[in-house]
This record gives C-alpha cells, structure tokens and sequence, in this order.
C-alpha cells in the first residue's frame, strides 16, 4: 500500500510538471496523517502534500491558503490538486522554520514580522462560514487533559471532587474564551508553523484548520510558544504592544488587563489541550518526540491557573498528580491509579 501511494505520488508530480525527471524525498510531517515531499529537477524544487483521502481533507487547506494569499499573506502558492488522490502541488517554501532561528539577537525582528502577518490577518482574512470556536470546541478539547495527561502518562485516575474542580475550571475558561471578539484564527501560529521568507515574512503553513475564534487565542499560540519560552516581562510587553493595535485597528476596545485574562486563559485552553494531545501523539500514535515539550507545556499551566483564584484547585490538583514527576517520560504499560 505504501508503495502503491509513493508511485502515485510521484506520478501526479511528473504529470503535473509536464513528465520531467524528478527526485523526490521526504520534505517533512506533522502530527496528523498528511505528509509532504520534495520533489526537484535539479534546478527547481517543489512540495508535494500527500493527504490520504479516507483519512485528511484537502479542501479546507485549499480554501483557507486562498484566504490568506487574497488578504497578501505568504501562504504557499498552488500549482496544480488532484482531489480524488488527495495530493496537492505546491510552492517550496524552503526548512527555516522560525524555531531554530530564534535567538535574543533576532526575536525583536521575526516576531515583529509575525505580529505584523497576525494584525493583517485577524483584520483583512475573511472568516465566513468557518466553524466557530465556542464552548462546544473549546470544553471538548481540554477534556483530553484528563484521559491522556492525567490517566494514561500519569496513572491517574480523578476522583468525584477532583472531577468538580476540573469542570469548574473548564467552565470558568471557556467563558473567558466566549466573552472575546471572534476573528479569524489560524488555530496553530507558531514558531513551527512559520517559516523565514525573504519576502513577505513569514511564510504561514499548517492553515487547514482555522476557524472562526478568540482574537488573543493566535497571539497565545505564538508568545506562549509550546517549543520555546521567553521571559515573562518580554511577553507582557509584546501582549501590550498588540493590545494597543488592535484598539488602533478598531479590533479591540478593552484595556490592559481585560486583555490580559483574555490572553492568559485562551492561552490556558490551548495548553490544557496540549497536554492531553501530546500524549496522545505518544501512547496512540507512536509519536514520543512531543513528551519532550511537555515540562514546558505544564509550566505554562501552573504559572497562569495560579494567577487566578478560581483556578488555583486546578492547579493544586495538576500538582498533586505530579508529584514531582519528570512528565518527559512516558509511563510504563499498566500503571495507572486513583488520584
């Protein structure tokens, strides 16, 4: 089967590309089903996307990169999708993903270009008929804390009160979520998912599943990066700075620190959500490079719930299920116990 999908894959790219002779190898994955191949000449390269139809979509990709290209963001150029086979040709947009090219020398800058790239798309992206992030999105996915974090990478099982402290936490953070402006959201900006352009930086990728959400959840997403950390007073200054152009943008009318909750707990949400996903990547799919991220991940929790008085239980508990663990490991097969 793997074979017959490669065959297919290299096929679509030499029909597309008028039958040339081309290499082809593994440009990268990510952590759903899709993956993407390089495929070259010898004097032009380009990305193949490989997104098995039983099992990915690519229409939303197509819709919401048409999106960002027609606002003038850097999302990949189309060549040529064959629906039916699940494969889309694409721009190459090269391997300097922001990540390992940030550093106290070039942070100011790359992140003032990303900063620039989320204004013009929270204010020019159009996000008509995407699904809405809500209540209905956002409790569901912290509910992966749970079943993945808790249960299954920390052998713990809550008890009834620990469950009235979590759904109380659960409902006190979607909320907040609910109380923001919607806008568009990419969903997953940051430091991996933006890539160094030598024009119009920053190349965004892994688009497909925007929706229509919180205006602080992308600002989240990329100062409260789950692969890196920068200190506090630096993100508290950047959170200000955009703060004040979204008021200018007419985006936002609230002062510092009602954005500031707002920030805090969309960007709670997304890491109790990401706590429950990396171990999932782990324990499900076989993907044990995310339980690396996870110290970092679990800081972010604990910092914020514990500037909140009615999130400090959820703290408490998290804590409590730790017990000093290093949570970068993964649990050995059958321990699991009551909290």
């Amino acid at each position: 089967m793997q074979g017959d999908r490669a065959e297919a894959r290299l096929a679509f790219a030499q029909r597309t590309l008028n039958g040339r002779a081309l290499q082809i190898e593994v440009a990268s994955a990510d952590a759903s089903f899709r993956s993407y191949w390089r495929v070259d000449d010898g004097a032009t390269s380009w990305i193949v996307m490989d997104a098995p139809p039983t099992q990915e979509d690519v229409l939303p990709w197509l819709d919401i990169g048409a999106r960002l290209r027609g606002a003038g963001l850097h999302a990949p150029e189309v060549l040529a999708a064959d629906l039916e086979q699940g494969f889309v040709l694409m721009e190459d947009l090269g391997v300097r993903t922001y990540l390992p090219e940030l550093s106290e020398a070039s942070v100011e800058a790359m992140y003032g270009d990303a900063l620039a790239a989320l204004l013009r798309m929270q204010r020019d992206v159009s996000a008509g008929e995407l699904p809405v992030f809500d209540a209905t999105r956002t409790i569901p996915e912290m509910e992966l804390l749970p079943e993945w974090f808790l249960r299954r990478h920390l052998g713990c099982t809550p008890g009834c009160d620990d469950w009235d402290i979590i759904e109380a936490a659960f409902r006190l953070i979607a909320d907040a979520a609910d109380e923001q402006p919607r806008r568009f959201m990419h969903r997953d900006y940051h430091s991996r998912n933006l890539l160094v352009a030598e024009r119009n930086n920053p190349a965004i990728i892994d688009f497909q599943g925007a929706m229509l959400g919180p205006i602080a959840y992308d600002l989240a997403s990329l100062l409260r990066d789950c692969y890196i950390a920068w200190p506090v007073a630096r993100v508290d200054a950047w959170v200000e700075g955009y703060r004040r152009r979204l008021v200018d943008a007419g985006l936002v009318d609230v002062d510092g620190a009602h954005f500031r909750r707002w920030f805090d707990l969309i960007g709670l949400q997304r890491h109790v959500k990401v706590l429950g996903i990396f171990c999932r990547l782990n324990y499900r799919d076989g993907k044990a490079g995310y339980l690396a991220d996870l110290p970092r991940v679990l800081d972010y929790v604990l910092t914020v719930a514990r500037l909140y008085p009615d999130l400090t239980a959820f703290a408490s508990l998290l804590e409590r299920a730790v017990d000093g663990r290093d949570v970068s490991r993964p649990l050995p097969a059958g321990t699991v116990e009551t909290a």
